[in-house]
Protein backbone atom coordinates (compact mmCIF):
# COMPACT_ATOMS: atom_id res chain seq x y z
CA UNK A 1 0.00 0.00 0.00
CA UNK A 2 1.32 3.51 -0.64
CA UNK A 3 0.24 6.85 -0.08
CA UNK A 4 0.91 8.81 -3.81
CA UNK A 5 3.95 10.97 -2.40
CA UNK A 6 7.25 10.49 -3.95
CA UNK A 7 9.89 9.64 -1.96
CA UNK A 8 12.63 10.47 -4.19
CA UNK A 9 13.63 10.03 -8.53
CA UNK A 10 15.35 7.52 -9.89
CA UNK A 11 17.40 6.88 -12.44
CA UNK A 12 17.35 3.59 -14.81
CA UNK A 13 20.92 2.67 -14.20
CA UNK A 14 20.34 -0.54 -16.66
CA UNK A 15 17.91 -3.03 -18.18
CA UNK A 16 18.19 -6.54 -18.37
CA UNK A 17 15.50 -7.86 -20.64
CA UNK A 18 13.66 -11.57 -21.13
CA UNK A 19 11.61 -12.54 -23.82
CA UNK A 20 8.51 -10.38 -22.31
CA UNK A 21 9.80 -9.98 -19.28
CA UNK A 22 12.59 -7.63 -17.53
CA UNK A 23 14.60 -6.83 -14.90
CA UNK A 24 15.39 -2.74 -14.08
CA UNK A 25 18.29 -1.59 -12.27
CA UNK A 26 17.46 1.38 -10.64
CA UNK A 27 19.72 4.24 -8.84
CA UNK A 28 17.61 6.78 -6.07
CA UNK A 29 18.96 10.01 -6.38
CA UNK A 30 17.79 10.16 -2.41
CA UNK A 31 19.69 7.09 -1.21
CA UNK A 32 17.77 7.39 2.12
CA UNK A 33 14.73 5.01 0.36
CA UNK A 34 17.12 2.36 0.15
CA UNK A 35 18.56 2.86 4.32
CA UNK A 36 16.13 0.38 5.77
CA UNK A 37 14.66 -1.17 2.28
CA UNK A 38 15.10 -4.76 2.64
CA UNK A 39 15.27 -8.00 -0.13
CA UNK A 40 10.76 -8.65 -1.16
CA UNK A 41 9.90 -4.82 0.53
CA UNK A 42 7.80 -3.09 -2.13
CA UNK A 43 8.82 0.30 -4.12
CA UNK A 44 6.32 1.82 -6.87
CA UNK A 45 7.87 2.50 -9.51
CA UNK A 46 6.10 5.31 -11.76
CA UNK A 47 3.37 3.56 -9.93
CA UNK A 48 3.72 0.35 -9.92
CA UNK A 49 4.14 -1.99 -6.99
CA UNK A 50 7.81 -3.82 -7.42
CA UNK A 51 9.55 -6.05 -5.63
CA UNK A 52 13.02 -5.19 -4.30
CA UNK A 53 15.47 -8.37 -5.37
CA UNK A 54 18.52 -6.89 -4.31
CA UNK A 55 19.78 -4.05 -3.44
CA UNK A 56 23.17 -2.23 -2.33
CA UNK A 57 23.88 0.70 -0.46
CA UNK A 58 22.73 2.94 -3.90
CA UNK A 59 20.79 1.19 -6.01
CA UNK A 60 18.50 -1.68 -6.15
CA UNK A 61 16.76 -3.88 -8.80
CA UNK A 62 12.98 -5.27 -9.18
CA UNK A 63 11.88 -7.86 -11.33
CA UNK A 64 8.67 -6.45 -14.05
CA UNK A 65 6.52 -9.99 -15.31
CA UNK A 66 5.29 -9.62 -18.21
CA UNK A 67 2.07 -8.76 -17.67
CA UNK A 68 2.97 -5.57 -16.19
CA UNK A 69 5.19 -4.93 -19.45
CA UNK A 70 2.10 -5.10 -21.46
CA UNK A 71 -0.53 -3.13 -19.52
CA UNK A 72 2.08 -0.11 -18.00
CA UNK A 73 4.63 2.42 -19.76
CA UNK A 74 7.68 0.23 -17.80
CA UNK A 75 8.20 -1.37 -21.33
CA UNK A 76 8.59 1.93 -22.95
CA UNK A 77 11.81 2.74 -20.24
CA UNK A 78 15.89 3.20 -21.43
CA UNK A 79 18.65 3.37 -19.67
CA UNK A 80 19.29 6.98 -18.05
CA UNK A 81 15.16 7.40 -17.79
CA UNK A 82 14.09 8.89 -14.77
CA UNK A 83 11.12 7.33 -12.66
CA UNK A 84 9.50 7.93 -9.61
CA UNK A 85 9.78 6.24 -6.09
CA UNK A 86 7.78 5.58 -3.22
CA UNK A 87 8.48 2.55 -0.23
CA UNK A 88 5.44 0.94 0.90
CA UNK A 89 3.31 2.34 3.54
CA UNK A 90 4.15 2.12 7.12
CA UNK A 91 1.78 2.18 9.97
CA UNK A 92 3.55 5.44 11.46
CA UNK A 93 3.43 7.06 8.41
CA UNK A 94 1.42 10.17 7.36
CA UNK A 95 -1.30 9.16 4.82
CA UNK A 96 -0.59 12.59 2.97
CA UNK A 97 -1.84 11.54 -0.32
CA UNK A 98 -4.55 9.11 -0.65
CA UNK A 99 -4.80 5.40 -0.36
CA UNK A 100 -2.77 3.85 -3.54
CA UNK A 101 -2.49 -0.36 -3.79
CA UNK A 102 0.52 0.52 -7.11
CA UNK A 103 -2.21 -1.60 -9.31
CA UNK A 104 -2.12 0.05 -12.35
CA UNK A 105 -5.65 0.21 -14.01
CA UNK A 106 -4.34 1.42 -17.38
CA UNK A 107 -2.79 4.27 -18.81
CA UNK A 108 -3.26 8.29 -20.73
CA UNK A 109 -1.35 10.03 -23.12
CA UNK A 110 -0.26 13.74 -22.23
CA UNK A 111 -2.51 15.86 -24.44
CA UNK A 112 -1.23 19.38 -23.10
CA UNK A 113 1.09 20.78 -20.68
CA UNK A 114 0.52 24.36 -19.78
CA UNK A 115 1.87 27.33 -17.38
CA UNK A 116 -0.50 29.33 -15.44
CA UNK A 117 1.28 31.67 -12.89
CA UNK A 118 3.27 29.16 -10.55
CA UNK A 119 1.32 25.95 -11.33
CA UNK A 120 1.33 23.87 -14.72
CA UNK A 121 -1.81 22.14 -15.95
CA UNK A 122 -1.87 18.72 -17.56
CA UNK A 123 -4.38 17.46 -19.58
CA UNK A 124 -4.47 13.86 -19.82
CA UNK A 125 -6.97 11.56 -22.32
CA UNK A 126 -7.72 7.84 -21.58
CA UNK A 127 -10.16 5.36 -22.42
CA UNK A 128 -13.84 5.14 -20.62
CA UNK A 129 -12.94 2.27 -18.07
CA UNK A 130 -10.25 4.60 -16.78
CA UNK A 131 -12.58 8.03 -16.75
CA UNK A 132 -15.72 6.26 -15.53
CA UNK A 133 -14.22 6.03 -11.95
CA UNK A 134 -12.80 9.79 -11.67
CA UNK A 135 -14.72 12.51 -10.45
CA UNK A 136 -14.41 16.20 -9.98
CA UNK A 137 -12.11 16.85 -6.59
CA UNK A 138 -11.46 13.57 -6.77
CA UNK A 139 -8.09 11.56 -6.56
CA UNK A 140 -6.08 10.36 -9.58
CA UNK A 141 -2.53 8.81 -9.03
CA UNK A 142 -0.31 9.49 -12.19
CA UNK A 143 3.30 7.65 -12.48
CA UNK A 144 2.84 6.97 -8.66
CA UNK A 145 1.74 10.50 -8.17
CA UNK A 146 -1.42 11.22 -5.46
CA UNK A 147 -3.18 14.51 -7.73
CA UNK A 148 -6.45 16.20 -7.88
CA UNK A 149 -8.38 16.13 -10.80
CA UNK A 150 -9.24 19.71 -11.34
CA UNK A 151 -11.20 19.18 -14.85
CA UNK A 152 -13.18 16.59 -16.39
CA UNK A 153 -14.52 16.41 -19.83
CA UNK A 154 -15.92 13.14 -22.00
CA UNK A 155 -12.48 11.85 -23.15
CA UNK A 156 -9.63 13.55 -21.28
CA UNK A 157 -9.07 15.34 -17.30
CA UNK A 158 -7.04 17.48 -15.98
CA UNK A 159 -4.66 18.32 -12.69
CA UNK A 160 -2.60 21.72 -11.54
CA UNK A 161 0.95 20.53 -10.30
CA UNK A 162 2.48 22.60 -8.09
CA UNK A 163 6.10 23.93 -7.87
CA UNK A 164 6.57 21.12 -4.95
CA UNK A 165 5.22 18.54 -6.92
CA UNK A 166 6.84 19.50 -9.94
CA UNK A 167 10.03 19.69 -8.62
CA UNK A 168 10.37 16.17 -6.77
CA UNK A 169 8.74 14.32 -9.63
CA UNK A 170 9.24 13.32 -13.45
CA UNK A 171 6.07 14.50 -14.24
CA UNK A 172 7.13 18.36 -16.12
CA UNK A 173 9.70 15.83 -17.92
CA UNK A 174 7.05 14.65 -20.02
CA UNK A 175 6.31 15.34 -23.49
CA UNK A 176 3.16 15.81 -25.51
CA UNK A 177 2.30 12.42 -26.24
CA UNK A 178 4.04 10.18 -23.73
CA UNK A 179 2.21 7.85 -21.92
CA UNK A 180 1.57 7.56 -17.91
CA UNK A 181 0.44 5.35 -15.85
CA UNK A 182 -3.15 5.51 -14.16
CA UNK A 183 -4.53 4.37 -11.02
CA UNK A 184 -8.41 5.06 -10.25
CA UNK A 185 -8.64 5.66 -6.42
CA UNK A 186 -9.48 2.31 -5.13
CA UNK A 187 -12.57 3.11 -2.95
CA UNK A 188 -14.33 3.40 -6.54
CA UNK A 189 -14.03 0.01 -7.73
CA UNK A 190 -14.94 -1.48 -4.61
CA UNK A 191 -18.33 0.32 -4.92
CA UNK A 192 -19.02 -0.43 -7.48
CA UNK A 193 -18.08 -4.15 -7.40
CA UNK A 194 -20.01 -4.26 -3.93
CA UNK A 195 -23.52 -2.90 -6.12
CA UNK A 196 -23.13 -5.36 -9.35
CA UNK A 197 -23.11 -7.83 -6.74
CA UNK A 198 -26.29 -6.92 -5.26
CA UNK A 199 -27.96 -6.19 -8.39
CA UNK A 200 -26.92 -9.22 -9.34
CA UNK A 201 -27.90 -11.23 -6.13
CA UNK A 202 -31.58 -13.61 -5.99
CA UNK A 203 -31.26 -13.80 -2.23
CA UNK A 204 -33.42 -11.78 -0.25
CA UNK A 205 -30.49 -10.09 2.18
CA UNK A 206 -31.64 -7.00 4.03
CA UNK A 207 -30.29 -3.93 2.30
CA UNK A 208 -30.56 -1.03 5.32
CA UNK A 209 -31.30 2.01 3.89
CA UNK A 210 -32.66 5.23 5.67
CA UNK A 211 -36.29 4.30 5.08
CA UNK A 212 -35.49 0.38 6.56
CA UNK A 213 -33.72 2.49 9.75
CA UNK A 214 -36.69 4.78 10.13
CA UNK A 215 -39.42 1.67 9.87
CA UNK A 216 -37.23 0.26 12.57
CA UNK A 217 -37.43 2.90 15.14
CA UNK A 218 -33.64 4.71 14.34
CA UNK A 219 -34.56 8.44 13.79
Amino acid sequence: MFTGIIESIGIIENISKGANSSVLHIKPVSSHILEDTKIGDSIATNGVCLTVTSKDSSKFTADVMSETMRVTSLSKLTIGDKVNLERALALKDRLGGHIVSGHIDGIGHILEIKKEDISTWITIKSDKKILKYIIMRGSITIDGISLTVAELVDDCFKVSIIPHTASGTTLLSKKIGDIVNLENDVIAKYVEKLLLCREDSNDDSIIVTEQFLIENGFR
